[in-house]
């Protein structure tokens, strides 16, 4: 009678699976041979699964380099650092901020002299969304999320942003970085 024993004449096959109809209650057909085909299906999945996180575009080096120069930037801006910002841009970096035109020296005095706060704290979020990598140029664009604590007052911020940066003597600094302001509360 085939693979399947049918101890009843009414059967009936409800989502691919033998059913024997035995009053008052319906019992599966064989066991062994269901759990072997939910290990079969648990192990396509997997291999679909696995196949799928393959397929992402890993990163070369150079573009790990650039994603973590950007997060160094705003590492140093968290920090209220100067010196670690100016090593993460070149001398003549250009920031467009909402509308307005900076140099290093305006972000330094915006972000680091005039943010006297005890109680600041900035914790940045990353996503980056496309890297390109270009001989000694870089262009990354990133959604950027920022905790901001000052003054007793929280605030999440959050930015689009894209940057060029170039490589000056082995080393990935930021000279352009452009951002629109996407949401603030």
């Amino acid at each position: 009678m085939g693979p399947f024993r049918i101890s009843s004449e009414k059967a009936s096959i409800v989502y691919g699976v033998y059913l024997c109809v035995d009053f008052p209650t319906l019992h599966l057909l064989n066991k062994n041979k269901l759990i072997r085909l939910k290990k079969i299906i648990i192990l396509i999945v997997a291999i679909y699964y696995s196949a799928l996180l393959q397929a992402q575009q890993q990163l070369t080096k150079d573009q790990q380099e650039v994603h973590q120069t950007v997060i160094n930037f705003f590492g140093a801006l968290s920090n209220r650092d100067s010196v670690s910002l100016k090593n993460n841009c070149t001398l003549d970096i250009l920031l467009i901020e909402t509308g307005s035109v900076w140099n290093a020296d305006t972000l330094i005095l915006k972000a680091v002299t005039l943010n006297t706060a005890t109680d600041f704290k900035r914790i940045n979020s990353f996503d980056f969304i496309n890297t390109t990598v270009a001989d000694n140029t870089a262009w990354v664009t990133y959604n950027l999320s920022s905790e901001i604590t000052r003054n007793g007052k929280q605030a999440t911020v959050q930015w689009m942003e894209t940057v060029i940066v170039i490589k000056e003597k082995q080393k990935w600094k930021i000279k352009v970085l452009h951002s629109t302001l996407i949401k603030r509360n």
